[in-house]
C-alpha cells in the first residue's frame, strides 16, 4: 500500500530508481529537451527543480549537492559546469518552474502516455512568439467610435468606378491602384492618361476606348445622375454612338 509516500516508485527499486532519475536528469540538462513517458516526466520534474534552483547560487556546497545527484559520473562533471555558468544565470530572474511537460499521443505497442519534458528557457519557438506578441491595449467606447467613424469615412472615400460606362470590376480595379479610386480622380485625367494606365496593366485592357470617361466621371463627381444616365443609353460600351455609326459603315 501507498500509506504516506508522496512519490512513484517506478517499478524500481530505491537504488535503481534514483539512478534513473539522475540520468534523466543528465539528458535534460544536456539536451535541454528530452521525450519519456508521463509518468517519469512528472517525477523527474520534481527531481530537477531542486537541481535547477541550486543553480541560482554558484557556491562550492551548491556545486557538491548537484554533483552528488547527477550520481557523480564523469560526465556530470561537464554538465555541472554548464549547469552553473549557462543555465543558472539564464534561469536567474524564473521564481521556479523551470521546466515544462508537453503531453503527446501514446506510445505504439504498449500504449503508454508520452510527454516532452524541457527547460522554459530554452525553447526558442515560444519565446520568440512571446516577443512579437503584440501588447493589448484598452479602449473606451468613446475611442472605438471614433475609430469606426473614421474606417467609415475613409471606406467611402472611394466612388463605384463601374457605374462610367465601359468600365468594369477589373478596369476599376486598375484604377484605383493606379490612384484613380474618385469621379473627381477620373474626371481630372485625360484619356490619354487613362489609356497609359490601361495599356501598362497586367491583362489585355488596352482594346477599350477611355474617350468618354472623364467626362462621364464630372456627371457623377457633380450628382448629375439623369443626365449621365441619358448619356449613357446612347454609348455603346464606353464609345460614342457617332464612332460606332462610322465603323457600321
Amino acid at each position: 500500500m501507498r500509506h504516506g509516500k508522496k512519490f512513484k516508485s517506478l517499478s524500481r527499486t530505491k537504488g535503481h530508481r534514483k539512478a534513473l532519475l539522475g540520468n534523466l536528469a543528465s539528458e535534460l540538462i544536456k539536451h535541454k529537451r528530452i521525450k519519456t513517458t508521463l509518468a517519469k516526466g512528472k517525477e523527474l520534474r520534481k527531481y530537477v527543480e531542486p537541481i535547477l534552483t541550486k543553480a541560482k547560487h554558484d557556491t562550492t556546497h551548491s556545486r557538491r549537492v548537484v554533483f552528488k545527484s547527477l550520481l557523480n559520473n564523469e560526465q556530470a562533471k561537464g554538465l555541472v559546469n554548464e549547469l552553473f555558468r549557462e543555465i543558472g544565470p539564464k534561469i536567474a530572474d524564473r521564481p521556479g518552474g523551470y521546466t515544462r511537460i508537453i503531453k503527446l499521443p501514446p506510445r505504439q505497442g504498449d500504449n503508454a502516455d508520452m510527454c516532452y519534458i524541457e527547460l522554459v528557457d530554452y525553447n526558442e519557438l515560444l519565446l520568440n512568439d512571446k516577443g512579437t506578441a503584440k501588447k493589448k491595449t484598452r479602449r473606451s467606447r468613446r475611442s472605438s467610435s471614433k475609430s469606426k467613424a473614421t474606417n467609415t469615412s475613409t471606406d467611402n472615400k472611394a466612388d463605384d468606378l463601374k457605374k462610367i460606362e465601359g468600365v468594369g470590376p477589373k478596369i476599376a480595379d486598375v484604377l484605383t491602384a493606379a490612384g484613380l479610386a474618385t469621379f473627381s480622380d477620373v474626371a481630372n485625367s485625360s484619356a490619354e492618361d487613362i489609356k497609359k494606365i490601361l495599356d501598362e496593366a497586367d491583362g489585355n485592357f488596352g482594346s477599350h476606348d477611355p474617350s468618354t470617361w472623364a467626362d462621364q466621371a464630372k456627371l457623377a463627381a457633380d450628382g448629375k445622375w439623369d443626365e449621365l444616365k441619358k448619356w449613357q443609353d446612347e454609348l455603346d460600351g464606353g464609345k460614342p454612338a457617332a464612332k460606332k455609326d462610322n465603323e457600321e459603315e
